[in-house]
Formats: C-alpha cells, sequence, structure tokens
C-alpha cells in the first residue's frame, strides 16, 4: 500500500495579514519556497523508499533516505503548526480560560512561562524551534535544532516558533531577539488552546 503523499497546505490568512510583525515578502517566501521545499523533500523520500520496497533493484541509502524523511516531514508538520499558531497581531496578546491557567500552574505565571520560552527560542543553536509541548498532562518548552534534533519523542506540540533565519532576517537581519519579542502580539492563543485540548 503507497502512502499518502503530503500536500503545501493553504495560510488560514492572507500573506500580509502579519504585518508589520512579519512581512508579506518573508511569508510568501517562507511559505511558498521554505515549507514547500519541505513538502517536496518528504515526498521524495517516500516515493525512494517505495521503489524500493517494490524491488525494483533500486540501492537504498537508509541513512540519508530515513534522514531526509524525519528532516522535511519534521519541517513540514512543524510549519503547518507555525501557520495556525499566528494571527493578525493584537495589543496585549495574552491567553485566557483554561490555556493561562495551565500556564500559571506549569510555569508559575504567563510571564514567567513567556521568558522561558523566549530564551529558549534566543537560545537555540544554529537553525531550529522554540516549542510548548504537551507531555500527557506536562507542558514542558524544549528547543528543536532544525527540524529534528533535540525533540522529545511522545509529545505535542501546541506551540512553535520558527526561528530559522529565513523567518526573520529580510525584516530584522540578524536580531532574532527582536524577532522573538515581537512575534507574542501575532500568536493564535485560541489555536494554542485548542491544541492543548
Amino acid at each position: 500500500m503507497k502512502q499518502k503523499r503530503i500536500e503545501l497546505p493553504d495560510l488560514p490568512y492572507a500573506y500580509d495579514a502579519l504585518e508589520p510583525v512579519i512581512s508579506k515578502k518573508i511569508m510568501q517566501l517562507h511559505h511558498t519556497r521554505h515549507h514547500l521545499a519541505y513538502v517536496t523533500g518528504a515526498n521524495a523520500a517516500m516515493d525512494r523508499l517505495e521503489k524500493f520496497r517494490e524491488g525494483t533493484g533500486l540501492e537504498i541509502d537508509y541513512k540519508a533516505v530515513m534522514r531526509d524523511l524525519s528532516f522535511h516531514l519534521s519541517g513540514h508538520k512543524l510549519h503547518s503548526i507555525f501557520w495556525t499558531n499566528m494571527k493578525k497581531a493584537a495589543k496585549n496578546n495574552m491567553p485566557d480560560g483554561a490555556l493561562l491557567k495551565k500556564l500559571e500552574e506549569q510555569f508559575g505565571s504567563f510571564e514567567k512561562f513567556q521568558a522561558e520560552f523566549a530564551g529558549a527560542a534566543k537560545a537555540v543553536e544554529g537553525s531550529g524551534w522554540a516549542a510548548l509541548v504537551k507531555d500527557e498532562e506536562d507542558l514542558h518548552i524544549v528547543e528543536i535544532q532544525n527540524h529534528n534534533l533535540l525533540g522529545v519523542v511522545g509529545t505535542t506540540p501546541i506551540l512553535v516558533l520558527d526561528v530559522w533565519e529565513h523567518a526573520y532576517y529580510l525584516d530584522y537581519s540578524n536580531d532574532r531577539g527582536k524577532y522573538v519579542d515581537s512575534w507574542w502580539s501575532v500568536v493564535n492563543w485560541d489555536d494554542v488552546a485548542k491544541r492543548l485540548g
């Protein structure tokens, strides 16, 4: 049986919806070039594996193909969450209800959660992500280098922040910290709450 191929999802808003925090130009490049490349790479890895399984005599480098599948499929999954984790900018953008209560229980306060998440995002070595993940009843903040290193198996990402340079460099140059600090105004807390369950 063939594995279902993945497709580039549409954004839930226009490319300019997150301005001035994230420019239309970055959103277009990020979605149509970078995310599309992860979709294409994941599908290509699945194609190679299926051809090998069919016994067509194709030699396969398991290490390379599995690394490609992990890298590209993780990139696709994280970006798909990232897009829905954001919405038009709002002043004093904060969660409420059960999500706020859970963050306060787990981190002491929303401000402490925010500081820890931002600290993780600013400290990722090289390219990667900061993520708030759910592990049964607990929440953890983790760094994910590239797309597939330092992730925690068995957890579910509910809030992710892309800190690869392609996510911010055109707008913020090498000031990742300013990008991270500005990003809080576009977080879609309703989406995060829905993912919390």
